[in-house]
């Protein structure tokens, strides 16, 4: 296939991104309604990624805002550079092909994402994809860079405004959020996809499923930074989006969540990344340790 050229103009800031080339690892580089995507096909699965552009936004939520934690300090993160990410949660029929097998609980769709995982095995399938495709550097996202995807330019408490609907979110509609109406409760994942996309193309951002990210967790900073990758060590790792079981608090843009590595369940997943991070080289240091659960 030649490779191919594109000059995009992100109507998601007031820059025009140069040209760009066709990543080794794309059969398709294109734009849409939503902008730059790229897709990734294996074994005849396609994994679209979305090029997420540079910029500016506050991290956290504002202290007027519902449902809030303290950890949640609001902040200002700057990014750089720009970097792909996953349109959707790994489906289990992306993982089966890389891996072999399925752990999932809900694997009567295989385009149900994958469940079940902890942050040990996510980097056992990523080690594995990179190794299948060395110039794709996969990663799980930082912490920062996945908010700052979920977010997609809004500074409301979801990406879909002040409230959320299960026509629009996965979650435990028994409770709703801030007053809002009581909607369905599913008790499972649905297949990706299955909802509305958020204003930058991604799918299931709030709900369905918790995703790891790189990071440790720790408490924000109080001050301005640039391309956070959070502590360097601690004994949990952050999960951010909520899932089907949490109420409509828990998928909020901000809300935050934790787990030790070595922690599986049936509402916990991730979604890939690609390109060079900090949070990276933290990857490398981090073991598993026992006994312990995340905090809901």
């Amino acid at each position: 296939m030649p490779k191919q050229s594109l000059h995009i103009r992100s109507d998601r800031e007031a820059t025009v991104l140069a040209w760009m080339t066709r990543p080794s690892w794309a059969e398709v580089l294109d734009q849409d309604g939503y902008g730059l995507y790229a897709d990734l096909k294996l074994q005849g699965i396609t994994q679209r990624f979305r090029w997420i552009p540079p910029g500016v936004f506050m991290m956290g939520s504002p202290e007027s805002e519902p449902g809030r934690s303290s950890y949640e300090t609001q902040h200002e993160v700057t990014f750089r550079q720009g970097y792909w990410f996953a349109d959707t949660a790994c489906s289990q029929a992306l993982w089966l092909a890389v891996m072999g097998e399925n752990p999932s609980t809900f694997n009567e769709d295989l385009n149900n994402p994958v469940e079940t995982v902890n942050w040990d095995d996510c980097q056992q399938f990523i080690k594995h994809l990179n190794g299948i495709i060395p110039d794709l550097a996969a990663r799980l996202p930082t912490e920062a860079e996945w908010e700052y995807a979920c977010r997609a330019g809004t500074t409301t408490p979801f990406s879909f405004g002040d409230n959320i609907t299960t026509e629009q979110v996965n979650y435990n509609g028994n409770y709703p959020y801030n007053n809002g109406k009581k909607g369905e409760y599913r008790q499972k994942t649905v297949a990706v996809k299955s909802l509305s996309a958020n204003p930058w193309g991604l799918y299931e951002m709030h709900g369905n499923v918790l995703e790891w990210c790189a990071d440790w967790f720790g408490d924000y900073p109080t001050t301005a930074v640039e391309n956070p990758t959070g502590p360097t060590a601690d004994t949990a790792g952050v999960v951010r989006g909520g899932s089907w079981d949490d109420g409509g608090g828990g998928v909020r843009s901000a809300d935050r969540s934790r787990g030790t590595p070595d922690y599986r369940y049936d509402d916990l997943g991730f979604r890939l990344a690609l390109g060079h991070s900090g949070a990276a080289s933290q990857a490398d240091g981090r073991r598993a340790v026992a006994g312990q659960t995340a905090a809901r």
